[in-house]
């Protein structure tokens, strides 16, 4: 499957494919018509309680993986993932988050659930 991770705030490119918003809050500064997204699956977002105690350097990186695949398991979480599956299924997806580590986030998560690149 073809799915990556970008910055929201990078422009378009004809190959994102279908654009994906993966983050719970709308990126600071950026207006919703210059941001092309197609679909804003809020459910895929870690919970605040999450990203809470992850951005305070609580845990590891790969902890932070092993809950929010928890996270994941929920039916909401788990109905949206496949929604993701299925577009991926369709063409290529580009997963947008405004987290500047794009690795290293539960965007790389969920490129990782999905088989992407």
């Amino acid at each position: 499957m073809n799915v990556r991770v970008r910055r929201v705030y990078d422009p378009p490119e004809p190959d994102d494919g279908t654009r994906v918003l993966v983050d719970r809050l709308w990126p600071r500064g950026l207006k919703k018509d210059a941001a092309h997204v197609d679909e804003w699956p809020k459910e895929l977002t870690p919970s605040t309680e999450l990203r809470r105690w992850y951005h305070a350097g609580e845990g590891s990186y790969e902890e932070f993986a092993g809950r929010y695949e928890a996270e994941l398991a929920a039916p909401e979480a788990a109905g949206a993932l496949d929604r993701l599956r299925e577009l991926a299924g369709q063409g290529p997806v580009t997963l947008l988050t405004a987290s500047k580590d794009t690795g290293r986030g539960h965007a790389a998560v969920l490129v990782r659930l999905l088989g992407g690149s």
